[in-house]
């Protein structure tokens, strides 16, 4: 970006699941949150592009259950949160960010994102950003075209216009074609006229808006509501419930890009990859002599074009070519790289029968850390439990069970019927049923202990909280 350019306010998209990378990738922990790419996560990858001179510090809009982990992972970007109360696609997410941008950063540039993608070449990006920039601020809304390196079948296309005046190196669109069939994808890219859409846009947000009042005014209706309705607690910004979840579940795409006549494209060559699938996450990963991608503690013989992941579990393939093999502590995904598209049948299985693989992790966040399970028995259960450094649990009671708290690492402050006690490694504490009860983790590193709960009812909604330093009730 150079000292001409406008200011750009980076908005990040984080509510997706990820369905399609399961294992690894669900409801409670989706793949936005999880370092795939690189070594940092998809969401940080992301708010790292839009950092630095002439970018604002980014708006983040996530589901309310993901605001503790988006906080974590971006704590040195000043972010301001949005949460939604339900899901309601692209379009309503986009409507909230440009109304609260109106607001706060009113001659801002909006560049909105998925927190999701992958991108090769930062650079080349940057570019093209600026192209896009300078038509957004003329009163174009741009998407970046991704020139095809394959038929993939996979992406929405772009069909490019004619040139559009006054802005270098940005196309009008003719059109907007959904997913092809492998035929047409491969006259797509034969022709050179048709682009992978990436669902990234750049508008200002009097343009956006003024586009969402002409072709989705119920959207606009809906989301000023919630709007004005919102409540500010610290970064978060929680939209009003009601309000929001009455509003129409529509794409950006639909709601606005097919119908205004102010769409153009930037052409563009970035490395992209939506990462939608384990096939596309093997496409872009190094690979060994026999095009194997490896994550984790692996062993491969024979193998060849495989994608074999462990998050743990070492992991052994013998003679398997075009595999993917994924392992996590509670689950493992085998199948052919040509079935990638189909994880999420797998998973809608899973869901009907009511399992709880289909969607929660061994191990789950909370704002003060994590907790997994261990051993599950008859009225008794042993997790391990990890609280960050200065953060504590609240003050709760619970009903039909007891704890023992064990000490493994680092130090503690726990609080039980008003009386304060410290522990230190290898000491403990009993928390017989329903006395009040709290932990903080005073020191500087990880306090990690074990709990083992027994009782009648081992369930986390067996939880009375007297006072949360995070709001939960």
């Amino acid at each position: 970006m150079n000292a001409n350019s406008p200011l750009i306010l980076p908005v990040i998209l984080s509510g997706g699941t990820g369905t399609r990378l399961w294992p690894l990738s669900r409801e409670s922990y989706p793949k936005q949150f999880w370092p795939l790419a690189s070594d940092k996560t998809m969401l940080a990858e992301t708010a790292a592009r839009g950092s630095g001179a002439g970018f604002l510090p980014p708006m983040v809009v996530c589901n309310e259950a993901h605001r503790f982990l988006v906080a974590e992972q971006l704590r040195d970007k000043g972010a301001a949160i949005v949460l939604e109360p339900v899901g309601r696609n692209s379009a309503p997410a986009i409507a909230a960010a440009a109304l609260l941008a109106e607001e706060t950063a009113p001659g801002a540039v909006l560049w909105f994102m998925a927190a999701d993608a992958a991108i090769g070449d930062v650079a080349a990006l940057q570019t093209a950003l600026a192209k896009a920039a300078a038509a957004a601020q003329a009163g174009a809304i741009v998407t970046f075209g991704m020139q095809p390196t394959a038929p993939e079948t996979g992406y929405g296309y772009i069909e490019t216009g004619e040139a559009l005046a006054g802005s270098e190196g940005v196309q009008r669109i003719a059109r907007f074609v959904e997913k092809p069939d492998a035929a047409h994808a491969a006259q797509f890219v034969k022709t050179g006229r048709h682009l992978w859409n990436s669902g990234m846009f750049v508008a200002t947000a009097a343009t956006m808006l003024a586009e969402l009042e002409t072709h989705a005014p119920e959207v606009l209706k809906g989301v000023r509501a919630a709007v004005a309705g919102a409540t500010r607690d610290g970064d978060f910004i929680r939209l009003e419930a009601a309000a929001f979840t009455a509003t129409p579940s529509i794409s950006i795409d639909y709601a606005v890009m097919e119908r205004t006549q102010k769409s153009a494209v930037v052409p563009a060559s970035i490395g992209w990859s939506d990462i939608g699938s384990w096939a596309a996450l093997w496409e872009i990963q190094p690979k060994d002599a026999a095009g194997n991608a490896t994550h984790g503690p692996v062993a491969l013989v024979d193998a060849k074009n495989c994608y074999v992941r462990s998050e743990g579990i070492l992991t052994g393939v013998i003679g398997l070519e075009n595999a993917v093999v994924v392992v996590t502590d509670d689950a493992v995904l085998a199948m052919h790289r040509d079935h990638a598209q189909d994880v999420k049948k797998l998973v809608d299985q899973l869901k009907a029968r009511g399992a709880k693989e289909a969607t929660e992790h061994r191990r789950a966040y909370r704002p003060w850390g994590h907790y997994e399970g261990l051993i599950m028995g008859d009225r008794f259960q042993v997790k391990k439990i990890e609280v960050r450094p200065g953060a504590k649990l609240s003050l709760q009671k619970h009903f039909h069970r007891a704890e023992h708290w064990v000490v493994v690492s680092g130090t503690a402050i726990v609080q039980r019927d008003g009386e304060e006690i410290m522990l230190r490694e290898n000491e403990s504490v009993y928390l017989p049923l329903g006395c009040i009860h709290r932990m903080e983790n005073p020191g500087k590193i990880p306090l990690t202990l074990i709990e083992v709960q027994s009782g009648s009812y081992l369930g986390e909604d067996d939880i009375v909280r007297f006072e949360d330093t995070y709001g939960r009730s």
